[in-house]
């Protein structure tokens, strides 16, 4: 029996539409213009795509010029995770540190002034926000990134984001679906295996999300995790139980699932990028982003080819594929329909929850003031007057995060007390780091100067704990600024906890260390 299927050039463009791809430069280029002509519907961008909110601005336009109701999408968290100002460091805290301050009208304060950036500048999706329950304090890629490692705080601060970023008119894309929190493993480098009951993974992982669709989140995005408890073969981008069956099907989830990076090793390695976009547009995925790693031509025309070629031989229901490029539409519309209510003396924007405008109003330092509200200060010391030696304790960062962020203090201070020095101490790789020579070497540097120590998950790194223990044990009257997850007990004459390693976050330590603001 012969299976009928579409014409090529319907099969060609709904297999576009499911697509979101990146690409290198600055500017559009010419086979990105022409694929948005042939059907393309969706776009990612990167920190490499980006120099200043009027170039942006410029590369969103000249986008839609080719095709009006394109989703500009950009992994925009906040905090550490930053592409917008991937050159400077974020103007806001991450989820981490609004956590701690656990105050969710700010929360929806930081998530609308954020929006409301990112839709200036023609961005029109961000795969934000995290609603994983970092339940595991060793997690090498989620840690600061979530709210925390609290269920109902997790939750009611995912929803808050949800609706503060959807009233700027930015669809949100919910993120890691099932939950990311409790893997010991980087899924951009391998599988993450989580070996939880089916209890644990209801009462822990899935009420966030739960919430976020109570939200009205206009996409999820799905985790390249494998667990056992609700799909024990394959990971949950390409589970039909996990996908269809529980976030469609039984969380009542209707927008569009986003795939997390499909040239991430955990699929790439396991299935390769085509095959793993023909098995998780079947499972129940709606758009594939690739092009964090993969931003070419090639890439886009084989993850076409291949989905046309999977509907042709029957592996991949015509019907499936279909309704997966109307969700990328439908989500598309919202967002044209959105930037029309955002014209002067329009009604209040669709996709945001009535009586949850935020009570704070707008304001472009709302990200300072929830930087310095999220931080916690152990111990005194007299404020320094002088310029100290920073010394930055840098650990290898996630591909997430990324290591072209500036990180730290010494930025902030310098400015505030001009000659402050820095010094930068790293694990040597394989060879393994001395500690007690690492804090040898900085406390050289140092001289006699006041030593700011900056780490950043001091519990998760062996040889950074160890050196400053080396480095306190000899300068007791160290500060410590921790950035990242506090997982320690508080060390040094002050200990600043700043719950994230933003640019705001650094600014708020230098204000406790220095007794200053600008």
């Amino acid at each position: 029996m012969t299976t009928l299927v579409s014409s090529t050039d319907t099969l060609t463009r709904d297999a576009l539409a499911v697509l979101q791809p990146g690409f290198l430069g600055t500017t559009a280029p010419d086979w990105l213009l022409r694929r948005l002509g042939e059907g393309l519907s969706s776009v990612g961008l990167f920190g490499r795509n980006i120099t200043s909110p009027e170039q942006l601005a410029a590369l969103t336009e000249r986008l839609r010029a080719e095709r009006d109701d394109v989703l500009v999408a950009i992994d925009e968290e906040g905090g550490d995770v930053t592409r917008l100002e991937v050159r400077h460091g974020s103007s806001f805290p991450g989820n981490y540190a609004l956590g701690v301050v656990d105050d969710v009208d700010l929360t929806r304060a930081v998530a609308r002034e954020l929006g409301r950036r990112l839709a200036e500048c023609g961005v029109n999706l961000n795969w934000a926000p995290s609603a994983d329950v970092n339940s595991n304090q060793d997690n090498p890629v989620i840690g600061v990134r979530s709210f925390g490692a609290d269920t109902a705080l997790v939750a009611r601060h995912t929803a808050a984001y949800v609706e503060g970023l959807q009233s700027a008119g930015v669809a949100a894309c919910t993120k890691h679906f099932p939950g990311h929190g409790d893997t010991s493993v980087d899924s951009h480098h391998a599988m993450p295996r989580i070996d939880v009951d089916l209890d644990t993974v209801n009462a822990r992982d899935l009420l966030p999300f739960r919430a976020a669709i109570a939200a009205g989140s206009k996409s999820v995005m799905s985790a390249h995790i494998l667990l056992p408890a609700l799909d024990p073969e394959r990971p949950a981008t390409l589970s039909p139980r996990i996908l269809t069956g529980l976030l469609r099907e039984e969380l009542g989830f209707q927008g569009p699932i986003v795939t997390d990076g499909m040239e991430m090793r955990a699929i790439a390695s396991a299935y390769g990028i085509e095959r793993g976009s023909v098995l998780a547009i079947a499972a129940g995925a709606d758009a594939i982003c690739v092009g964090g790693g993969l931003a070419d031509e090639e890439t886009v025309l084989r993850l076409r080819d291949a989905l046309v070629a999977a509907v042709r031989n029957g592996e991949l229901p015509e019907e499936r594929l279909a309704d997966a490029a109307a969700r990328v539409r439908g989500l598309a519309d919202w967002t044209l329909r959105v930037r029309g209510a955002s014209e002067p003396g329009a009604d209040s924007q669709e996709g945001t929850a009535p009586g949850t405008a935020s009570t704070l109003a707008p304001d472009t330092g709302i990200g300072l003031v929830a930087a310095r509200r999220a931080v916690r200060v152990t111990g005194s010391a007299e404020p320094l007057t002088e310029a100290p030696y920073v010394a930055a304790f840098t650990p290898v960062a996630n591909i997430a995060v990324g290591d072209e962020t500036p990180w730290g203090v010494a930025a902030e201070l310098g400015r505030l007390l001009p000659g402050t020095e820095t010094g930068s101490y790293s694990d040597a790789g394989e060879a393994g780091t001395d500690p007690a020579a690492l804090a040898g070497e900085l406390l050289a540097a140092a001289g006699d100067r006041t030593i700011v120590a900056v780490v950043r998950d001091a519990h998760r790194h062996r040889w950074m704990a160890d050196a400053l223990d080396a480095v306190l044990a000899a300068r007791p009257g160290t500060v410590v600024v921790e950035m990242g997850v506090n997982g320690a007990a508080p060390r040094g004459a002050l200990h600043i906890a700043t719950h994230g390693a933003a640019r705001v976050c650094g600014r708020a330590a230098a204000e406790v260390i220095t007794g200053r603001r600008e």
